[in-house]
């Protein structure tokens, strides 16, 4: 791996390497950061440090969709989360969100959302992977792939099931568990038809 050049990126990554990493004093960390700084963090995680991440905010902060989508956001404006999966390849990605119309902005029962890849060759291959986020009761968030948006947001793409084709293989029967780490953060695990995939992805709200 190769050294870290951030200062805000080698802290994060010290945080996470402790016997027992601290949720507060990460988050105290992030929230600390400029926003290009969080991006910078954050994106620099692999695989093992986003698992301590997701592990070590288990119970810390619940997460509600006004964190994803904040109240001053109009219905249907798109907030970017900017974010590193754990896949073979094509890490970096945006997980889109937005209000439906008529939802309360301050406590809205779901979001509408899909992935953004920044590689051409990833929608054509697997399509937006559109999503319906909701709250559980432990203070998480399920990305569900099995539900569908019933309306679209200016400039988001054609809405395409998961459940066919190329983006079955992707997509199909996936509901993500997404966890709060700080003001702008979150952390979020795969898992497929109730199986944990060991796949985790890290997220930063736009500023």
């Amino acid at each position: 791996m190769a050294p870290d050049r951030e200062p805000a990126t080698r802290e994060l990554r010290q945080l996470l390497r402790e016997p027992a990493p601290k949720a507060v004093e990460i988050a105290r960390l992030l929230d600390a950061m400029t926003h290009p700084e969080r991006v910078g963090a954050v994106r620099a995680l692999g695989r093992a440090e986003q698992r301590r991440l997701y592990e070590a905010v288990e119970g810390f902060a619940a997460l509600r969709l006004v964190h994803l989508v904040p109240a001053d956001r109009r219905a249907l404006e798109t907030v970017r989360h900017f974010g590193r999966n754990t896949l073979p390849a094509f890490t970096l990605f945006e997980k889109r969100f937005a209000r439906p119309t008529g939802a309360d902005p301050e406590r809205p029962d779901r979001l509408y959302g899909y992935n953004h890849s920044p590689y051409p060759v990833v929608p054509l291959l697997t399509g937006p992977g559109y999503f319906v986020a909701r709250e559980n009761d432990r203070g998480e968030v399920l990305v569900d792939y099995r539900l569908l948006p019933e309306e679209r947001p200016p400039g988001w793409p054609p809405i395409r099931r998961n459940d066919r084709g190329t983006p079955r293989l992707v997509f199909g029967f996936m509901v993500d568990t997404v966890r709060r780490v700080s003001e702008h953060v979150s952390i979020g695990s795969a898992a497929r038809r109730g199986r944990d995939l060991d796949s985790y992805f890290v997220l930063c709200r736009e500023a």
